[in-house]
């Protein structure tokens, strides 16, 4: 049994309208949701990117029960004591339905400090020291802390009633392995099936313990044509593997290196069809692989044909079932 969400993508559609996705996507039969959390979209063709951290606590008012994530990447743009404090505060008004997944973060939204961007394994090393300051805040320990980040007598006065999961962000097997070290579960993207298997596999075997989540592309239309040029007018630009998508550092740029990418190559990193039932395979498959959760990120800017189609021919098909909880205690010991 899986659960199945949505993915709300701040790079790509306005604040107020994924608010109405989300609701919207509660009521049709979407058992979770999760946002991204960008200074700078992808794309100057997508041209949005809402503040996550604001929008995640109206979005958790204007919905009644699925739990929302988001990933997010401490340390350069976000302080870590900041990043507990706002986990602190979503996890106190709504106990069981909010988790964090960190990750090193993209330099398109880390650059906007004016400090200098860090080599991947320094970044590594900085988001273990911001782990470890946020997991500490969040138990309520007073913490200091002199490192690649500095904290000085930070304590958190309002904590939650259980502190909610800390899930590792990676797209790697070295990374997924690294995260078995300090993560109350894993968040990948789809990728070709040997590839997630080989994911999958590296977290387990270092001894990572939590579900796993997988954040799935697609995109869908009533044709073909028009689901096929709808994901590459808006995600030509992530086609481009790491450390590209790692380094580039703003929309111009990506639009500048995506200019000859084709239609055929965005569909190798995104789900396109118009058929419903091709749509369930795939994302059945993922199930399969051991996903916990697969949250859905339609990669159209409007959302509900998407929802209403998917709601009344995919769902229904999948074994879905309830949210998973939104506390450390009940993915892990910590």
């Amino acid at each position: 049994m899986t659960v199945y969400g949505l993915h709300a993508s701040h790079e790509q559609i306005p604040p107020a309208d994924l608010l109405d996705a989300v609701v919207h996507a509660e009521r049709a039969g979407f058992t979770a949701a999760m946002c991204s959390d960008h200074f700078s979209p992808w794309s100057v063709r997508q041209g949005e990117s809402g503040f996550a951290w604001s929008w995640l606590g109206a979005a958790l008012q204007a919905t009644d029960r699925v739990p929302f994530g988001v990933v997010n990447a401490p340390g350069q743009r976000y302080h870590p004591a900041i990043i507990a404090q706002a986990v602190a505060s979503l996890a106190s008004m709504y106990p069981g339905r909010f988790w964090v997944a960190l990750g090193s973060g993209e330099a398109s939204n880390e650059h906007i400090t004016g400090a200098r961007w860090p080599r991947k394994d320094v970044r590594n090393a900085r988001l273990r020291e911001c782990v470890d300051v946020i997991r500490a805040l969040l138990h309520g320990e007073e913490v200091s802390h002199d490192g690649l980040v500095t904290v000085d007598r930070a304590r958190l006065w309002t904590l939650p009633p259980a502190v909610p999961p800390l899930i590792g962000a990676a797209c790697s097997t070295a990374t997924a392995a690294w995260c078995a070290e300090w993560a109350d579960g894993l968040i990948t993207v789809n990728a070709p099936h040997e590839r997630l298997r080989e994911i999958v596999g590296a977290y387990r075997d270092a001894g990572g313990r939590g579900p796993m989540h997988l954040q799935v592309h697609l995109s869908w239309a009533p044709d073909e044509d028009e689901a096929l040029a709808l994901a590459h007018d808006q995600w030509r630009t992530n086609v481009h593997a790491p450390p590209v998508s790692w380094d580039l550092d703003s929309a111009e740029l990506f639009d500048i290196v995506s200019e000859d990418v084709t239609p055929d190559q965005v569909a190798r990193t995104v789900n396109v069809s118009s058929d419903l039932g091709r749509h369930t395979a795939w994302l059945q498959a993922y199930a399969e692989l051991g996903f916990d959760a697969v949250m859905l990120h339609h990669v159209g800017r409007e959302q509900g044909r998407f929802i209403d189609a998917f709601a009344a021919d995919v769902l229904p098909r999948l074994d879905v079932t309830r949210p998973l909880p939104a506390s450390a205690k009940e993915y892990r010991c910590v």
